[in-house]
């Protein structure tokens, strides 16, 4: 009896010093959910296709001690890279969601005669911060992506898309714990989608 009461003495210290640890604060009180309809996505998707754009920003909110923005990315088929074509994000890490078609990615930190961009670039001010082009990747590893696939890329990860078998088209995550990209909402996105 003394033993089985011990036990449940035990226990009992062991759930009140398990309830009784802080609870962490929210890092981003009151902020709202953020949604995009496939509709708004299929939108960005006939727009990059009609005009030739690779790279758009759909959302950027602010979530608390981050940022965080959704893209749309379109890239056409592609036998060989152009020059210089790797790319590499100092500050923001990107998560890519193949929809459609098929590639081969080369990721990799060592990048071969990399160069800044320069802050005017509209990449560096608009999609993903500052960070650099380069050459090639040394010593990178090869993903062959395609359709319901999903890749994480760091920050400081160089990029690379080395072949496109078929128009490749992909979601992308973008996570920005130093708020580097401008927000965009709702009412943005469509006055983006509505011009000519």
């Amino acid at each position: 009896m003394t033993r089985g009461l011990f036990v449940i003495g035990a226990i009992a210290v062991t759930a009140l010093a398990v309830f009784a640890q802080p609870i962490a604060e929210a890092t981003c009180k009151a902020c709202p959910a953020t949604y995009i309809g496939s509709a708004e996505i299929d939108a960005y998707v006939k727009r990059a296709v009609a005009k030739k754009l690779t790279d758009q920003q759909v959302r950027a909110v602010d979530i608390g001690r981050s940022g965080v923005a959704v893209g749309l990315v379109h890239r056409p088929r592609m036998d060989a890279p152009p020059p210089n074509a790797v790319a590499e994000h100092n500050q923001v890490s990107e998560v890519y969601h193949v929809i459609s078609g098929s590639a081969t990615l080369v990721t990799g930190p060592h990048l071969v005669g990399a160069q800044k961009r320069p802050a005017t670039n509209e990449n560096v001010r608009l999609l993903n911060g500052p960070g650099s082009n380069a050459a090639s990747i040394q010593g990178g590893v090869t993903h062959q992506l395609k359709a319901g696939d999903v890749i994480v890329i760091p920050a400081g990860t160089g990029h690379w898309f080395t072949k496109i078998d078929a128009d490749i088209t992909y979601l992308m995550i973008r996570i920005d714990p130093d708020k580097v990209v401008p927000l965009k909402d709702e009412a943005a996105s469509k006055a983006y989608l509505a011009t000519p």
